[in-house]
């Protein structure tokens, strides 16, 4: 079998995947996304078997997934998966639509209008681009004052980050969060983040501890996966007053917290999976 993986850079995670697929016996075709060049009028790509995404630029993997689909190359995770968790707007729409406990947010498309989300939703709120990773351009609002700067600033800034508002409630976290890596219809683990600060990304600096896969968790966990036809996902959640809440999907999801923190071997049954895929 021949495994093709998308990435962007060989991160450990991409490592320890390699060296899973090396044991395994699979023939292995690392394909950088910096150096494709994809031709839509006569189509080509190595001949492999099946293509995990490991990619780091959204917009790079939806444009290669979607290539690889219509010449009927298998894709983990799928064009459409990784288009519906790339995007914070239709991952809640998605969640809401399945009765999956998620947080309450609101989508404006004017600071004006964004003012009068936020108020709405009540002090404070959260404020993310539709699109981004790492936590990377989040903003905890927490009176008009703040609301007011913030907003200046992004629609002075002007960019496709800045141009959707999606305002999202704030949850007080007990320390962290939860993220729980899903593969096919099982949860290899989970992991508590805790951090001193509000944004709990373990690539922010935030530490990892084991989290017991509860009922609660592995229903809501594996439901989320499915509402987004998503295979090999790391599944976010709030612990609430009313239950485990959904923050966001990820495809491509670091584990490296994970694996410090539990036993569970991800890279292995990412790799075993895959096989069952090609």
């Amino acid at each position: 079998m021949k495994l093709a993986v998308l990435i962007s850079q060989v991160r450990l995670e991409e490592k320890l995947i390699f060296a899973a697929a090396e044991r395994a016996g699979l023939e292995l075709v690392k394909v950088f996304d910096k150096e494709l060049v994809l031709d839509l009028c006569e189509p080509s790509f190595p001949e492999v078997d099946v293509v995990l995404d490991r990619g780091l630029v959204h917009s790079r993997a939806e444009y290669s997934l979607r290539y690889l689909s219509g010449m009927g190359i298998p894709t983990v995770n799928s064009y459409e998966a990784t288009i519906l968790c790339d995007n914070k707007f239709l991952t809640t729409t998605i969640l809401h639509e399945t009765g999956i406990p998620t947080l309450r947010t609101m989508i404006a498309y004017t600071p004006q209008a964004a003012l009068a989300a936020i108020e709405r939703l009540g002090y404070p709120v959260v404020l993310k681009p539709p699109v981004g990773s790492w936590g990377r351009l989040l903003a905890k609002i927490n009176d008009r004052e703040a609301a007011e700067a913030v907003l200046e600033h992004k629609e002075i800034l002007g960019s496709y980050h800045h141009s959707i508002f999606y305002i999202q409630e704030y949850v007080p976290k007990p320390g962290g969060d939860i993220r729980a890596f899903v593969v096919g219809d099982r949860i290899v683990g989970a992991s508590y983040r805790a951090s001193q600060h509000w944004i709990t990304n373990v690539a922010r600096g935030a530490t990892s501890a084991p989290y017991p896969v509860t009922p609660e968790l592995e229903e809501i966990a594996l439901r989320s996966a499915q509402a987004v036809g998503g295979e090999i996902l790391g599944v976010d959640l709030v612990e609430t007053d009313e239950g485990l809440k959904v923050i966001e999907i990820n495809t491509g999801a670091e584990f490296k917290g994970l694996i410090e923190a539990t036993s569970a071997d991800v890279p292995e049954a990412i790799v075993e999976y895959v096989r069952t895929r090609a």
